[in-house]
């Protein structure tokens, strides 16, 4: 018979290789039961479990060495035995402990979300703001047309400014989307690295009047007296010898580009830096392109025009409205709602903008669909675009609180 130390140092040895498996299957069950249920497992429980487990596997052992079971080795059994409890016990405590520090709720965007690095933040009236810079060459999308030399030199060139407090996945989604809205490109792909150096790799516009084109119309020029300040979109009546064709204007030849005037006290950071330009005919002799039905082709093709007259639309409530609201001091903003804001998951209603905030929701586009002039039970959620309008100050407030 072996002496007492010897006995104990087998046990030691023997309680290990019979132990790893209990011990994972404790940590595992500690884990897994306290992060699904927020319950910890009994330890007795965890007793049975380990030495059931021990017992096979020792059990296994024995036949290799039928020695470790005599009589004589029962010091080494009971110390085994004492190892593979501890053991199981301290992983089944490590497991509960570890499931109960890491979050119930994760998302794959928490978990490949990016965020900028602070020395590329500025402060500009209280408020974080980034500038993205362009690095390289503008790619090109394959299947796509190459992009034009001066769109690429825009892009390049261009100031891009932006919130900071927004993620890197949602500033390269604004970013791709004001630039597609700005050049009117195809298609724009975006990625941003956290000095807010980005990749631009875009696809050239498609098609110039055939998109300015409705469903079932045909473009046809005509020679008109054109009244000067004729645009796009007007609607007219064109008179000739075989009949009258109404129509609208697809485009104006001699056209003077006017800048539109720019609201110096807009708050949308994602709006264009350069202003919008409306061409409008100088008037005179001249060509204009009409969006016609297809059956009205024919017959203004072969007559000639003696009166080219333009009708009127009447009067636009919505800029009415607009306009009284500026003139009454209000602002407009246009955001996006983001995750465990007090808009998160609620209804318009649930969250009392109004009363909360001072400001009213014109419009939401949940789920891909737009919803004007919302309810109390629209719903919001993170990731919604929003359209407010109230002073400055609350609006600040507004977008601080859920953009």
């Amino acid at each position: 018979m072996a002496s007492l130390p010897v006995e104990v140092v087998y046990g030691l040895y023997f309680g290990v290789l019979t132990g790893l498996v209990p011990a994972a299957v404790a940590w595992l069950l500690g884990f897994g039961f306290r992060y699904v249920t927020g319950v910890t497992v009994p330890g007795l429980a965890v007793v049975v479990l380990s030495v059931a487990i021990a017992g096979a596997s020792g059990g296994l052992m024995a036949l290799a060495d039928p020695t470790i079971t005599q009589s004589e080795s029962q010091v080494r059994l009971t110390v085994a035995l004492l190892v593979v409890l501890m053991g199981s016990l301290y992983a089944h405590n490590r497991g509960d402990a570890f499931a109960n520090d890491i979050p119930r709720k994760m998302s794959l965007r928490k978990l490949t979300e990016r965020s900028l690095s602070t020395d590329v933040v500025e402060l500009v009236g209280g408020r974080g703001q980034v500038s993205v810079t362009v690095t390289g060459e503008v790619g090109d999308i394959e299947g796509y047309p190459p992009v034009p030399l001066d769109i690429r030199t825009g892009i390049r060139n261009g100031e891009w400014t932006f919130p900071a407090d927004i993620p890197l996945v949602e500033l390269e989604s604004r970013f791709a989307d004001r630039l597609q809205n700005e050049f009117d490109l195809a298609a724009v792909e975006v990625r941003l690295d956290e000095r807010a150096r980005a990749t631009v790799t875009a696809a050239a516009p498609v098609g110039g009047l055939s998109k300015r084109l409705p469903a079932g119309k045909r473009a046809v020029s005509v020679t008109a007296l054109v009244p000067t300040g004729l645009a796009q979109g007007d609607d007219v009546v064109v008179v000739t010898d075989g009949g009258t064709v109404s129509a609208t204007v697809a485009g104006v030849d001699s056209v003077a580009e006017v800048p539109s005037e720019p609201d110096d006290d807009d708050d949308d950071a994602d709006a264009p830096k350069a202003a919008p330009r409306a061409p409008t005919a100088v008037g005179g002799e001249g060509r204009v392109t009409l969006a016609v039905d297809r059956g009205q082709v024919e017959p203004l093709l072969t007559s000639d025009v003696e009166r080219f007259v333009v009708t009127s639309r009447g009067v636009r409530r919505e800029f009415e409205l607009v306009s009284l609201l500026r003139r009454a001091g209000k602002r407009f903003s246009r955001l996006s709602v983001r995750s465990e804001s007090p808009l998160d998951g609620v209804t318009l209603g649930e969250a009392g903008v109004r009363d909360a905030y001072g400001v009213a929701v014109l419009a939401v586009r949940h789920g891909g669909n737009w919803t004007i002039a919302p309810r109390g039970d629209q719903a919001v959620s993170a990731g919604d675009t929003l359209y407010a309008v109230g002073s400055r100050s609350d609006l600040t407030g507004f977008e601080e609180a859920v953009a």
